[in-house]
């Protein structure tokens, strides 16, 4: 049975409150931050559980998401989901492009530099140019990966698997 964590993409973080009727300032934890435009529903884990809400505005302030949602009407509501992560689930994610990936489905990914494991790709850092694939070796030193075509030569999600050439000089520095 597939891992029901996947059944569901973050794309955003909520990270406070914005104002007194509810509203959640959310970072936008996708590359198309038009997607809030059409969001019509969003799921928030509470307690574990996927609860699902309906969204009644959204709006843009500096780098933040302004989200309102149905049901959360007060500070307080809003203050109780801080932390969490909004979800859409997997069926009405927004299409990738060819070569486009959900950090979800690549973290735990073996990586190997042709039969060589350097390890389990255990994070993905967006660095606004290019994310840098965090790979976590056996001996639980990391390498910083870029996550460029030049570099990424194969990602293989049926099996689990990612193969890189590392640019010259990369792992003198581990």
């Amino acid at each position: 049975m597939e891992n029901r964590e996947r059944d569901f993409l973050a794309i955003g973080k909520i990270v406070n409150t914005h104002g007194v009727r509810g509203e959640l300032r959310v970072i936008p934890m996708t590359s198309d931050i038009s997607r809030f435009d059409y969001l019509l529903y969003t799921w928030i884990r509470v307690e574990g559980k996927p609860r699902e809400y309906r969204v009644s505005k959204v709006r843009y302030h500096k780098q933040f998401v302004l989200v309102k949602l149905q049901g959360i009407d007060n500070m307080t509501d809003a203050e109780a989901l801080k932390g969490c992560e909004l979800l859409v689930d997997r069926q009405n994610a927004r299409p990738l492009e060819e070569d486009e990936y959900f950090i979800c489905d690549l973290i735990g990914l073996m990586v190997y530099e042709g039969d060589k494991l350097l390890g389990e790709l255990t994070e993905v850092l967006e660095t606004g140019s290019n994310d840098v694939y965090v790979v976590t070796g056996e001996d639980r030193k990391e390498i910083l990966v870029p996550a460029l075509k030049s570099v990424v030569t194969q990602v293989d999600l049926k099996n689990r698997r990612m193969q890189v050439k590392l640019p010259e000089g990369l792992l003198d520095e581990v």
